[in-house]
């Protein structure tokens, strides 16, 4: 009775480990989503190509040119990032006063595109991060830092966590302590004010942008670590999850996407840990769905009244 006890207890908190740092990735990712939503309320689902994008320059950098992992995340941040302001220059900047449907049908577009280029460059084949001593990929990531019993946290979830919470506090800072970030919610608000009050609306989109798509740069290679795999379509259900997250925390909402994130995450691992894997996927949307349904702005979004 009491091994049985403890092996449930075990289980459980070892899902709850793997929930937590699974939602700290879709966070990541989601945060890009809400973040342009917000501003210009556009679905930019080519975002998770970006992500997508993030895990093979940095895959790249290491086994091509032997760059250690911790130069070959701020560099990639900031292709991605470069990559992200010339998305919205190229696409989305020409159909700003487009119906949204012209934007939307747009973005799917760079969406596939951005997939069909990542087949042309790297291939259709799953590729693996090497598991070798720097300058490449450190081993000691892989190995445990704490065990509890039967759970183990490796370095690895440390690091994932600890890069998660680097990023939100420092997304946080910029849009709530800095000039850009009063700007970005100014935009938000009221594009038209705010341009009559001296704001460039488009370099504060593209800014947004630029920030959405360096997280979601950092969220790829963190995946691609983890799972020990990437490959050119890995964006399109990863960036599928990230929207479903961030809509179930409340689209527009930084928090909400942070905490969409979180309980997206949960419910896929707890689903897949005492249901089937066959279902993690069904189970986390079935949660997304319900949650809706009762409370359709979202966890943590607004309701808005419709004026007629």
């Amino acid at each position: 009775m009491l091994q049985s006890f403890l092996d449930s207890f075990s289980l459980f908190g070892q899902q709850l480990v793997n929930g937590i740092t699974l939602g700290s990735v879709y966070a990541l990712i989601a945060v890009g989503y809400t973040m342009v939503y917000g501003v210009i309320e556009l679905i930019n689902f080519a975002h998770g190509e970006i992500y997508m994008m993030g895990a093979f320059l940095s895959f790249t950098m290491v086994t091509s040119y032997g760059i250690s992992l911790w130069l070959a995340f701020p560099i990639t941040m900031l292709i991605c990032a470069v990559m992200g302001i010339a998305l919205d220059i190229v696409a989305y900047r020409p159909l700003r006063k487009a119906p949204r449907l012209a934007a939307l049908i747009t973005a799917i577009g760079m969406s596939l595109f951005l997939q069909n280029l990542a087949l042309i460059i790297w291939g259709s084949k799953i590729q693996s991060y090497p598991i070798i001593p720097e300058p490449s990929l450190p081993v000691v990531l892989f190995k445990p830092a704490v065990t509890l019993g039967e759970i183990v946290i490796t370095w690895l979830q440390i690091l994932i966590l600890l890069v998660t919470t680097i990023m939100m506090a420092g997304l946080h800072t910029i849009i709530h302590r800095t000039r850009m970030g009063t700007a970005m919610r100014a935009v938000a608000q009221d594009k038209v004010t705010s341009s009559l009050m001296g704001i460039n609306v488009n370099r504060v989109i593209s800014f947004t942008f630029a920030i959405g798509s360096a997280m979601g740069a950092v969220a790829g290679i963190l995946v691609g670590i983890y799972y020990n795999a990437i490959w050119p379509t890995m964006g399109y259900i990863a960036g599928i999850k990230a929207f479903a997250a961030a809509v179930l925390g409340g689209i527009g909402s930084v928090p909400g996407a942070m905490f969409g994130g979180g309980v997206l995450g949960m419910a896929e691992v707890m689903g897949a840990g005492y249901i089937s894997s066959a279902y993690r996927d069904g189970i986390a949307y079935a949660v997304m769905i319900l949650v809706i349904i009762f409370k359709p702005s979202g966890l943590l979004g607004k309701s808005t009244v419709q004026k007629v």
